[in-house]
């Protein structure tokens, strides 16, 4: 991967569940090192084409590329971290038994994965419950968990679909002030939010409604493009259109 290689290519790409398609004709190209956001209503395909891109599905047809190199791919699916809408984790074990799991399963053994552990505790302010069953903690405290697990690997992309849901506002914040802080680090970031006010704080944006990529583009420039005072006027807007 050379340094203009974008961190996702997607070229034409189509995902059909039967008779039913969820993405169509799909090409993106989104650089690495920033934040990407995908917005759009349930059902738009975010949630399909996250699983795509880490290999967890696979297209009908067209290519979707992480690093250069085309999913699914065991390698790059090694430094790929990802937070799913349902919590992933073992209710039975505690929350450092469970960043040790998911450690293992990435690769990470012996002082590295100690130290990493230790690392992210602190990263999501969950240090002094690292001994706590999961099904002991609230559901802020467990996507907390969820986050940890999906960075324990010190992964170069990170996908998160809706990592915010479910949340109260202040978790929210904490949880992307810290996103700011992994891309100024090097982390590329997808995610996904259906919140208007977490999308403003991407650096660029993709709308997605049924399968179909609509916009995409830095949110203040769309929203000039669509001389709308406020990003939900600018959804609505591009909403209405047909796909460029």
């Amino acid at each position: 991967m050379t340094p203009a290689t974008p961190i996702i290519q997607l070229d034409r790409l189509h995902k059909r569940f039967g008779a039913i398609p969820a993405l169509k004709d799909l090409s993106l190209s989104i650089p690495a090192g920033i934040t990407y956001g995908l917005i759009g209503p349930n059902g738009s395909g975010k949630t399909t084409l996250m699983r795509i891109l880490v290999g967890i599905s696979r297209p009908s047809s067209g290519t979707a590329a992480v690093l250069g190199r085309v999913m699914p791919d065991r390698e790059t699916a090694k430094v790929i971290g990802y937070m799913t809408q349902a919590e992933a984790l073992y209710q039975d074990l505690t929350v450092e038994e469970n960043l040790r799991f998911f450690g293992r399963v990435y690769g990470v053994s012996g002082a590295g994965l100690s130290r990493r552990v230790d690392e992210v505790l602190e990263l999501v302010d969950l240090a002094p419950r690292r001994k706590s069953l999961v099904e002991e903690l609230s559901g802020g405290m467990r996507r907390r968990v969820s986050l940890a697990c999906a960075l324990v690997h010190q992964p170069r992309l990170l996908i998160l679909d809706e990592p915010t849901a479910g949340v109260d506002p202040e978790l929210r914040i904490q949880f992307w002030d810290y996103f700011e802080k992994l891309t100024r680090t090097g982390t590329s970031i997808l995610v996904s939010t259906h919140h208007l006010d977490e999308a403003w704080r991407c650096l660029r944006l993709g709308l997605l409604r049924e399968g179909e990529l609509m916009i995409e583009g830095a949110p203040d420039a769309l929203r000039a493009e669509a001389k709308a005072d406020t990003l939900e006027d600018t959804f609505l807007y591009f909403s209405r259109r047909r796909p460029t």
